[in-house]
């Protein structure tokens, strides 16, 4: 059996049951599966729609907005060439590669993007009860968190029984000379001009996927 929780134990105590600080994969889970079980619940994230400025990530993390899903994208389009090259020995007769628009990947790319945003904001976190704050959040103390608001840059503070710090990661490019035309893999999301060259350091699983893309 599962057990509800009481929230009214912190109620007069604390804003809140629960503060999560970050937007991404565990944050929007661990907020509305706490909601679920009855708890006062919010989740701050610095942006809400996705976009370079100020930051590449938003409500959603870095697997919706610069990581798996605009990365499979990718790879769906640059699929397209080998298979169509393969379609001759399937029967069809006359197929061409074409010719591909970058600008054209882009803004579909962002329009998808732009509605899991959405879904993430207006269905599964609101749907589950969660309060969705488009804010920057730093510990003050145990129970307490200072809350920048995006939208104004006015600075209040909230309070919450339990505190979860769910702010994920970020790529590192180090101080070495030539770094400035380096880019990492959330740059490379929101390229103006699709690159006709590239070098990509590391073998990593991203940047074997990345390589294949741009080659493909």
């Amino acid at each position: 059996t599962t057990r509800r929780y009481q929230s009214s134990d912190s109620s007069d105590e604390y804003d809140y049951d629960l503060l999560v600080i970050g937007g991404g994969s565990g944050g929007v889970r661990a907020s509305r599966i706490a909601s679920g079980h009855g708890a006062k619940v919010a989740l701050l994230e610095t942006k809400l729609n996705h976009g370079v400025d100020p930051y590449y990530s938003a409500i959603g993390g870095t697997c919706v907005n610069v990581g798996c899903v605009p990365k499979k994208l990718m790879v769906f389009a640059s699929r397209y060439p080998g298979e169509i090259r393969e379609m001759e020995g399937y029967g069809w007769k006359g197929a061409t590669e074409g010719t591909f628009d970058w600008k054209v990947f882009l803004e579909n790319k962002n329009k998808e993007i732009t509605r899991l945003n959405n879904v993430y904001q207006n269905f599964v976190l609101k749907n589950a009860g969660v309060e969705v704050i488009e804010a920057r959040g730093s510990l003050t103390g145990p129970n307490s968190v200072a809350v920048q608001t995006t939208a104004t840059g006015e600075t209040t503070t909230l309070t919450a029984k339990n505190i979860l710090i769910a702010v994920g990661g970020w790529p590192f490019k180090p101080d070495i000379p030539g770094i400035e035309h380096a880019i990492t893999s959330n740059e490379i999301f929101y390229l103006e001009e699709q690159p006709k060259r590239m070098v990509v350091v590391g073998g990593g699983f991203i940047a074997l996927e990345f390589a294949s893309i741009m080659d493909g």
